[in-house]
């Protein structure tokens, strides 16, 4: 009877993430160009891999139509410059895309079908807003399968609100204000010259490089988000400062088994301990990194004190408070989100897990901890938490 290999994260990239629409700056630029971008510069900084290696290329996408569609996975590899020989396809859990194509790919290394995988996402708001392409089945709601509410990721943001009256909007103001500070310091400080790569990019204006993100707003203050209209509902309490706008982007990671790693002289940056999916009311989307979490801790022999740095997406403040409130972590535990969120440098749907997964490989390298967790919530009412360990 064979034995699960150990799986290991090498490394991961990501472009900057442009504001969605004819005004950001991948307006003019293709999806899959974006996932291309990253594909190469992962190679660039990885030529101890050779691309032959690959054993499968696993990208994610939430609209997988248009120029993010075709089996992306494979299409993206093949103008990458990946050899034709190595395969390809797409996969799709909305905004836990990315993270998905990592445990998928993780599992074909374990089972020994592959030895290095490519993993990652590419999603282009401005190209496919959410939704806009999507036949919901009338029977959701005609049959009461889901609140209508299920389907605006807003919604479920306020009905978190409803649920929790304990999250006010001031706590969610307030955790929108630090998030920008933190992303603010960490560009500042040079963390993110370590995972995000810039691209040339075609604009009205000509030729230019997108090199940043585009949400950043590090002059954000307490009493301009108190100002800001409720965005999905009248006297409601989730605003567009206290959100992650809507966002262009992709990522791409190198994962490998330890026999490939030490064969090809690599230095993994992280070991993956475990993961867990679950799922949760669709109407309360934004609770699944809560049973995700406390199921992946039960399997792995885990206690969240054990845990030294968290990075969770933030497509809503109040998304991030639930999962705190519930747990019994402090909005401000120095261990969360450390370089800021979502709310800070967007939320690209399926590209953002690789982002996380970066991030948590700096903060642990530069903090000297052991244990680290990646989660986020997931449309139609999921949750995602995948544990990783520094090598």
């Amino acid at each position: 009877m064979r034995e699960a290999r150990e799986v290991f994260f090498v490394d991961g990239v990501r472009t900057p993430f442009g504001k969605a629409g004819p005004k950001g700056q991948f307006w003019r630029t293709r999806a899959d160009d974006m996932g291309v971008k990253a594909v190469r510069e992962l190679l660039r900084r990885n030529p101890e891999i050779p691309p032959e290696r690959i054993g499968d290329v696993v990208l994610a996408a939430t609209a997988q139509v248009g120029d993010q569609g075709l089996t992306l996975g494979r299409d993206v590899a093949l103008l990458a410059g990946i050899p034709h020989s190595v395969p390809g396809f797409a996969i799709d859990r909305m905004c836990a895309g990315a993270l998905t194509a990592v445990t998928a790919a993780a599992g074909e290394i374990a089972l020994g079908a592959v030895d290095v995988a490519l993993a990652g996402g590419v999603e282009h708001m401005g190209h496919h807003a959410m939704g806009a392409e999507v036949d919901f089945n009338p029977r959701f709601v005609s049959e009461r399968l889901i609140d209508e509410s299920a389907a605006s990721m807003g919604q479920t943001a306020e009905n978190l609100h409803d649920r929790f009256p304990e999250i006010t909007k001031e706590r969610a103001d307030a955790f929108a204000v630090a998030s920008q500070q933190k992303a603010a310091a960490a560009w500042e400080n040079g963390v993110m010259r370590d995972t995000v790569v810039p691209m040339a990019v075609f604009s009205d204006d000509g030729w230019k490089v997108a090199e940043r993100d585009e949400f950043l707003r590090p002059d954000t203050t307490l009493d301009g988000l108190a100002a800001l209209k409720p965005a999905f509902r009248a006297g409601g309490r989730v605003t567009a400062g206290n959100s992650a706008g809507l966002t262009d982007g992709a990522t791409a990671a190198f994962l490998t088994s330890e026999q490939t790693a030490n064969e090809l002289g690599l230095a993994p940056k992280l070991r993956l301990v475990g993961y867990a999916y679950a799922g949760v009311e669709p109407h309360l989307m934004g609770y699944g990194p809560v049973p995700a979490t406390r199921r992946v801790l039960e399997q792995a022999g885990v206690t969240l004190d054990e845990i030294d740095l968290f990075e969770l997406n933030e497509p809503f403040a109040v998304q991030v408070l639930t999962w705190c409130d519930e747990l019994g972590i402090a909005a401000d535990d120095p261990r969360l989100n450390p370089y800021g969120g979502a709310i800070a440098c967007g939320h690209p749907l399926a590209a953002t897990g690789v982002r996380l997964i970066s991030q948590l490989a700096y903060g642990l390298r530069e903090g000297g901890g052991r244990y680290g967790l990646t989660a986020l919530c997931i449309g139609m009412g999921m949750g995602c938490a995948i544990l990783w360990e520094q090598t």
